[in-house]
């Protein structure tokens, strides 16, 4: 059995129709969270979140973010381009370390939750939903071209099933599609595209 290990884990928002107020109280509460232990780790790990959470190929975000932290406790971060930052004392603590991956996972429900009770009863039309399985789709070439344990189980033999379980079951893609100037959709995929530091939104 080895001698060291290292944690990863974490969350975003990849709304269809954007509401700041629920994109500012998301990032509000996971960095609530990442404070209690070190005010460096927000900004740290929502930067790489932003980095990793990156659809190249359209030059544009999945989602408008929120935190991903990979090898902690392993040293400085190992995604392909990030620069080298020096761990934090706690990282060399792994119950400390352990202590915050739960502390930080116990914050997802606190972020979520509050959005889908004050949105889920709202009415939608078929345009809607078409722009929904169309916002769908960049979930899933995410996915299949870029995370990297999507690709790690399909690489190693992993039960095809399981690794595509977290794909959403109906998605669209359009040639070329853009949303007309102006409209919701389009102001959605502007907020995404624009990388907005969400904390420092609103009162």
């Amino acid at each position: 059995m080895g001698q060291s290990g290292w944690f990863g884990g974490g969350a975003d928002l990849t709304p269809y129709y954007l509401r700041p107020e629920d994109a500012v109280h998301f990032h509000r509460t996971l960095k609530a969270a990442c404070d209690a232990s070190d005010a460096r780790f927000y900004p740290r790990w929502k930067a790489w979140c932003d980095r990793y959470f990156f659809i190249p190929h359209r030059n544009e975000p999945r989602g408008v973010g929120g935190l991903f932290f990979d090898y902690l406790g392993a040293g400085a971060e190992q995604t392909a381009g990030a620069p080298a930052e020096e761990p934090s004392v706690l990282e060399a603590d792994p119950e400390r370390l352990f202590d915050f991956v739960r502390q930080a996972g116990d914050a997802f429900l606190p972020a979520y939750a509050p959005i889908v009770e004050r949105r889920r009863g709202e009415p939608f039309t078929e345009q809607q939903r078409r722009w929904q399985l169309i916002r769908r789709g960049r979930y899933v070439e995410f996915n299949l071209i870029y995370d990297r344990g999507t690709i790690f189980g399909l690489k190693t033999d992993g039960r095809v099933e399981s690794i595509l379980m977290s794909l959403p079951p109906e998605v669209r893609w359009e040639y070329g599609h853009e949303p007309d100037p102006g409209s919701p959709e389009a102001e959605t995929l502007a907020a995404i595209r624009g990388r907005i530091d969400w904390v420092s939104q609103g009162p």
